[in-house]
């Protein structure tokens, strides 16, 4: 009776562990339209490509099958918010992904800021990272701001460094920005709760994985931060009234698993003639 009942404990785990693996490769797509109800046929917009924690060292999909989830979409700007990976071999992984992210012809390019995981890496390995990603025309924000202009319309890129590292610096990521709407890439949105004289129209991070072994609540994440234990760790939320959004993720850490979230990769519209100083909303 003993061994009938482990091998049934066993077969029972062995179950759960492969259908928790096979959650990483059932990848959400979620589209968001931005202040689209405020939108006339004459307000310009922004089709922003969020990717976020590929962990390239735990991913569940290849350069070619991300190309073809994407390739249809119209695609004006790419945005990567942090974690790539945190281990130098892994560090030629990447140059595929990026080849395929270029083969999309994003209009107004690719921009990354970096995550905790990324600065693993030390020294000479840090920037080899980095270097692979400007070489491959991904412009890697530290603390700085990229301005573009979309059709008449000023947007300030601004890529603030990673938080849970301490090396976010507010003030030197807005310095010379201009009147225009504000996009805000970063990887931990804890930042979000220090940027109440820091305007932002809306803001992109990632970080917790949705929770990725999320059953019946990420109480893992706690340590985290503090919309962490707000459970704020996934999709669209304000603060202070502006926007902002915490994707789940494409790769996983620790255990190659998910359950109770999903891979995601993102699709944003966003209203560029009602941004400026107002509250957003998503549909």
């Amino acid at each position: 009776m003993t061994m009938i009942f482990w091998l049934l404990v066993f077969v029972t785990v062995y179950f759960l562990i492969k259908k928790a693996y096979k959650n990483t490769t059932d990848i959400t797509i979620n589209e968001l339209k931005v202040n689209h109800d405020l939108s006339t046929n004459s307000s310009p917009s922004l089709s922003i490509l969020q990717l976020s924690d590929l962990h390239l060292e735990n991913i569940s999909i290849t350069p070619e099958e991300l190309f073809e989830k994407v390739k249809h979409k119209p695609i004006d700007l790419i945005a990567i918010t942090g974690d790539f990976l945190d281990r130098k071999r892994t560090i030629p992984k990447l140059i595929p992904y990026l080849k395929v992210l270029n083969k999309i012809e994003a209009k107004y390019g690719i921009y990354a800021v970096l995550g905790n995981h990324d600065y693993v890496l030390k020294g000479t390995n840090l920037d080899k990272l980095i270097d692979t990603l400007e070489q491959h025309n991904c412009k890697v924000l530290r603390n700085e701001t990229e301005i573009i202009n979309v059709h008449g319309n000023i947007v300030n890129i601004i890529g603030i460094d990673d938080f849970s590292t301490k090396r976010s610096d507010l003030d030197s990521s807005y310095k010379g920005i201009q009147s225009g709407t504000n996009l805000v890439l970063t990887h931990d949105p804890n930042i979000v709760l220090h940027m109440k004289n820091h305007h932002f129209d809306y803001l992109l991070s990632g970080h917790f994985h949705g929770g990725q072994i999320c059953y019946p609540k990420a109480y893992h994440l706690a340590k985290m931060g503090k919309l962490a234990r707000m459970n704020k760790i996934k999709g669209f939320h304000t603060q202070d009234g502006k926007p902002y959004y915490i994707s789940e993720g494409l790769g996983q850490t620790g255990v190659n698993i998910r359950v109770g979230s999903r891979p995601e990769i993102t699709f944003h519209e966003l209203t560029l003639a009602t941004a400026q100083g107002k509250n957003l909303k998503a549909m």
